[in-house]
Protein backbone atom coordinates (compact mmCIF):
# COMPACT_ATOMS: atom_id res chain seq x y z
CA UNK A 1 0.00 0.00 0.00
CA UNK A 2 1.05 2.92 -0.84
CA UNK A 3 1.23 5.85 2.14
CA UNK A 4 -0.63 9.15 1.95
CA UNK A 5 1.16 12.36 1.08
CA UNK A 6 1.43 14.51 4.19
CA UNK A 7 -0.25 17.61 3.56
CA UNK A 8 1.62 20.27 1.90
CA UNK A 9 2.03 22.72 5.04
CA UNK A 10 2.05 25.74 2.57
CA UNK A 11 -1.34 24.93 1.13
CA UNK A 12 -2.98 25.21 4.49
CA UNK A 13 -1.39 28.79 4.67
CA UNK A 14 -3.13 29.87 1.31
CA UNK A 15 -5.95 28.86 1.92
CA UNK A 16 -6.18 30.49 5.15
CA UNK A 17 -4.71 33.86 3.33
CA UNK A 18 -7.47 33.42 1.10
CA UNK A 19 -9.88 32.73 3.54
CA UNK A 20 -8.69 36.10 5.76
CA UNK A 21 -9.26 38.71 3.34
CA UNK A 22 -13.24 37.56 2.72
CA UNK A 23 -13.69 38.00 6.45
CA UNK A 24 -12.34 41.23 6.73
CA UNK A 25 -14.23 42.76 3.66
CA UNK A 26 -17.59 41.06 5.62
CA UNK A 27 -16.66 42.95 8.62
CA UNK A 28 -15.59 46.00 7.44
CA UNK A 29 -18.94 46.23 5.15
CA UNK A 30 -21.07 45.35 8.33
CA UNK A 31 -19.15 47.92 10.05
CA UNK A 32 -19.72 50.46 7.34
CA UNK A 33 -23.14 50.05 7.26
CA UNK A 34 -23.96 49.74 10.99
CA UNK A 35 -22.40 53.17 11.09
CA UNK A 36 -24.55 54.10 8.58
CA UNK A 37 -27.43 53.29 9.82
CA UNK A 38 -27.18 54.74 13.19
CA UNK A 39 -26.06 58.03 11.81
CA UNK A 40 -28.13 58.47 8.89
CA UNK A 41 -31.45 58.83 10.54
CA UNK A 42 -30.27 61.49 13.37
CA UNK A 43 -27.98 63.09 10.72
CA UNK A 44 -31.85 63.80 8.71
CA UNK A 45 -33.56 64.56 11.25
CA UNK A 46 -31.25 67.39 12.04
CA UNK A 47 -31.16 68.70 8.56
CA UNK A 48 -35.15 68.72 8.50
CA UNK A 49 -35.33 70.61 11.97
CA UNK A 50 -33.23 73.39 10.25
CA UNK A 51 -35.10 73.28 6.83
CA UNK A 52 -38.36 73.48 9.06
CA UNK A 53 -36.94 76.91 10.50
CA UNK A 54 -37.02 78.46 7.31
CA UNK A 55 -39.74 76.08 5.68
CA UNK A 56 -43.71 75.37 6.95
CA UNK A 57 -44.11 72.16 7.52
CA UNK A 58 -46.08 70.82 4.91
CA UNK A 59 -48.26 68.37 6.93
CA UNK A 60 -47.77 66.29 10.51
CA UNK A 61 -48.43 63.01 11.28
CA UNK A 62 -52.01 63.90 13.01
CA UNK A 63 -53.14 66.07 10.19
CA UNK A 64 -52.64 63.31 8.10
CA UNK A 65 -54.25 60.32 10.40
CA UNK A 66 -57.54 62.48 10.40
CA UNK A 67 -57.35 63.71 6.68
CA UNK A 68 -57.19 59.70 5.66
CA UNK A 69 -60.12 59.48 8.79
CA UNK A 70 -62.49 62.42 7.94
CA UNK A 71 -61.62 62.46 4.48
CA UNK A 72 -60.74 66.42 4.71
CA UNK A 73 -59.34 68.88 7.25
CA UNK A 74 -59.25 72.67 7.67
CA UNK A 75 -56.44 74.62 7.61
CA UNK A 76 -54.09 77.19 6.32
CA UNK A 77 -51.13 78.50 7.31
CA UNK A 78 -50.64 82.06 8.50
CA UNK A 79 -47.79 83.69 9.78
CA UNK A 80 -47.72 85.14 13.06
CA UNK A 81 -47.38 89.09 12.44
CA UNK A 82 -50.96 88.55 10.72
CA UNK A 83 -52.29 87.18 13.58
CA UNK A 84 -53.98 89.16 16.55
CA UNK A 85 -51.10 89.63 19.21
CA UNK A 86 -54.20 88.41 21.63
CA UNK A 87 -53.83 84.93 19.39
CA UNK A 88 -50.15 83.98 20.57
CA UNK A 89 -50.31 85.48 23.93
CA UNK A 90 -53.86 83.46 24.89
CA UNK A 91 -51.83 80.14 23.69
CA UNK A 92 -48.94 80.85 25.95
CA UNK A 93 -50.61 81.91 28.65
CA UNK A 94 -53.03 78.57 28.67
CA UNK A 95 -50.16 76.43 27.72
CA UNK A 96 -46.73 77.29 28.64
CA UNK A 97 -46.77 80.84 30.39
CA UNK A 98 -43.38 80.60 30.69
CA UNK A 99 -42.21 79.86 27.48
CA UNK A 100 -40.01 82.69 27.21
CA UNK A 101 -37.99 81.79 29.87
CA UNK A 102 -37.24 77.95 29.39
CA UNK A 103 -34.88 76.31 27.01
CA UNK A 104 -37.61 73.44 26.03
CA UNK A 105 -38.62 72.04 29.54
CA UNK A 106 -40.48 73.87 32.24
CA UNK A 107 -38.76 72.16 35.04
CA UNK A 108 -40.79 74.10 37.83
CA UNK A 109 -43.92 72.60 36.26
CA UNK A 110 -42.20 69.40 36.08
CA UNK A 111 -41.94 69.25 39.30
CA UNK A 112 -45.25 70.26 40.26
CA UNK A 113 -46.62 67.45 38.29
CA UNK A 114 -44.93 65.12 40.05
CA UNK A 115 -45.63 66.54 43.22
CA UNK A 116 -49.26 66.63 42.37
CA UNK A 117 -49.02 62.69 41.38
CA UNK A 118 -48.46 63.23 37.43
CA UNK A 119 -52.14 64.05 37.10
CA UNK A 120 -51.59 66.66 34.92
CA UNK A 121 -49.33 67.66 32.20
CA UNK A 122 -46.47 69.60 31.85
CA UNK A 123 -45.47 69.65 28.69
CA UNK A 124 -44.18 72.98 26.88
CA UNK A 125 -45.27 74.25 23.62
CA UNK A 126 -42.02 73.01 22.58
CA UNK A 127 -42.42 69.59 23.27
CA UNK A 128 -46.15 70.06 21.53
CA UNK A 129 -44.65 71.54 18.78
CA UNK A 130 -41.98 68.81 18.38
CA UNK A 131 -44.87 66.23 19.02
CA UNK A 132 -47.10 67.73 16.35
CA UNK A 133 -44.57 68.60 13.61
CA UNK A 134 -42.27 65.06 14.28
CA UNK A 135 -44.05 62.41 16.17
CA UNK A 136 -47.08 61.34 16.98
CA UNK A 137 -49.72 61.87 19.36
CA UNK A 138 -50.03 57.67 21.52
CA UNK A 139 -48.47 58.20 24.29
CA UNK A 140 -45.15 55.73 24.69
CA UNK A 141 -42.11 55.72 26.31
CA UNK A 142 -40.42 55.55 22.45
CA UNK A 143 -42.33 59.00 21.80
CA UNK A 144 -41.81 60.60 25.04
CA UNK A 145 -37.97 59.85 24.23
CA UNK A 146 -37.11 60.89 20.86
CA UNK A 147 -39.38 63.86 21.87
CA UNK A 148 -37.02 64.36 24.80
CA UNK A 149 -34.09 64.44 22.57
CA UNK A 150 -35.76 66.38 19.53
CA UNK A 151 -37.29 69.21 22.15
CA UNK A 152 -33.51 71.00 22.39
CA UNK A 153 -32.71 70.47 19.33
CA UNK A 154 -35.61 72.70 18.13
CA UNK A 155 -34.89 75.12 20.94
CA UNK A 156 -31.18 75.84 19.96
CA UNK A 157 -32.44 75.98 15.69
CA UNK A 158 -35.64 77.55 16.23
CA UNK A 159 -35.96 80.86 17.61
CA UNK A 160 -38.92 81.07 19.89
CA UNK A 161 -41.48 83.12 17.93
CA UNK A 162 -41.08 80.13 14.96
CA UNK A 163 -41.79 77.71 17.90
CA UNK A 164 -44.72 79.29 18.86
CA UNK A 165 -45.59 80.22 15.19
CA UNK A 166 -45.19 76.41 13.95
CA UNK A 167 -47.50 75.34 17.06
CA UNK A 168 -50.40 77.83 16.11
CA UNK A 169 -50.47 76.59 12.43
CA UNK A 170 -50.47 72.70 13.58
CA UNK A 171 -52.26 72.17 16.70
CA UNK A 172 -55.91 71.01 16.43
CA UNK A 173 -58.23 73.11 17.86
CA UNK A 174 -61.65 71.82 16.72
CA UNK A 175 -61.98 68.08 15.17
CA UNK A 176 -60.30 68.49 11.86
CA UNK A 177 -59.80 71.86 12.09
CA UNK A 178 -55.53 72.77 12.31
CA UNK A 179 -54.07 76.29 13.47
CA UNK A 180 -55.42 79.52 14.16
CA UNK A 181 -56.58 80.86 10.63
CA UNK A 182 -58.81 77.48 10.21
CA UNK A 183 -60.01 77.85 14.03
CA UNK A 184 -60.88 81.68 13.70
CA UNK A 185 -62.95 80.82 10.84
CA UNK A 186 -64.80 78.38 11.84
CA UNK A 187 -65.96 80.02 15.49
CA UNK A 188 -66.13 83.09 14.55
CA UNK A 189 -66.32 83.58 10.91
CA UNK A 190 -63.50 86.02 11.11
CA UNK A 191 -59.81 86.53 10.16
CA UNK A 192 -56.82 86.20 12.68
CA UNK A 193 -56.08 89.50 12.91
CA UNK A 194 -59.14 90.57 13.57
CA UNK A 195 -59.59 88.09 16.68
CA UNK A 196 -60.94 89.85 19.99
CA UNK A 197 -58.79 89.07 23.30
CA UNK A 198 -61.71 87.01 24.33
CA UNK A 199 -62.51 85.38 21.27
CA UNK A 200 -58.36 84.53 20.84
CA UNK A 201 -58.75 83.09 24.94
CA UNK A 202 -61.70 81.02 23.98
CA UNK A 203 -59.99 79.46 20.99
CA UNK A 204 -56.77 78.66 23.36
CA UNK A 205 -59.15 77.39 26.25
CA UNK A 206 -60.46 74.43 23.70
CA UNK A 207 -56.83 73.10 24.09
CA UNK A 208 -55.95 69.97 24.88
CA UNK A 209 -59.54 68.83 24.18
CA UNK A 210 -60.66 70.00 21.14
CA UNK A 211 -62.93 67.72 19.71
CA UNK A 212 -64.96 68.18 22.85
CA UNK A 213 -65.53 71.68 23.26
CA UNK A 214 -66.69 74.66 21.49
CA UNK A 215 -65.28 78.31 21.41
CA UNK A 216 -68.43 79.64 19.76
CA UNK A 217 -70.52 77.65 21.97
CA UNK A 218 -69.25 77.70 25.78
CA UNK A 219 -70.54 76.45 28.67
CA UNK A 220 -69.86 77.91 31.84
CA UNK A 221 -67.04 76.12 32.75
CA UNK A 222 -64.99 77.03 29.25
CA UNK A 223 -66.44 80.61 29.68
CA UNK A 224 -64.39 80.85 33.08
CA UNK A 225 -61.85 79.48 31.72
CA UNK A 226 -60.91 81.62 28.74
CA UNK A 227 -61.81 84.78 31.27
CA UNK A 228 -58.68 83.62 33.03
CA UNK A 229 -56.68 82.79 30.16
CA UNK A 230 -57.76 86.24 28.87
CA UNK A 231 -56.07 87.53 32.36
CA UNK A 232 -53.07 85.87 32.17
CA UNK A 233 -52.43 87.28 28.47
CA UNK A 234 -52.62 90.74 29.92
CA UNK A 235 -50.09 89.38 32.50
CA UNK A 236 -47.24 88.24 30.50
CA UNK A 237 -47.80 91.14 28.14
CA UNK A 238 -46.85 93.37 31.18
CA UNK A 239 -44.40 91.28 33.10
CA UNK A 240 -42.14 90.80 30.09
CA UNK A 241 -42.85 87.25 29.48
CA UNK A 242 -44.18 87.90 25.83
CA UNK A 243 -41.02 89.66 24.46
CA UNK A 244 -40.00 87.00 23.32
CA UNK A 245 -42.17 86.23 20.41
CA UNK A 246 -43.24 90.11 20.28
CA UNK A 247 -40.31 91.53 19.21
Amino acid sequence: MKKAAPAKKGGAKKTQARQEPWLVRAVLFIRRWFWRLILIPPILLLLVVVLFRFVNPPTTHTIWAEKRRLGEVDRQWVAIENMSPYAPRSIVAAEDANFCLHWGFDMVAIREALDDGAQRGASTITQQTVKNVFLWQERSWLRKALEAVITPVVEIAWPKKRILEVYLNVAEMDEGVFGIEAAAHRYFDTAPRDLTAIQAARIAAVLPDPKRRDAARPGDWLRRRASSIADGAATIEADGRADCFED
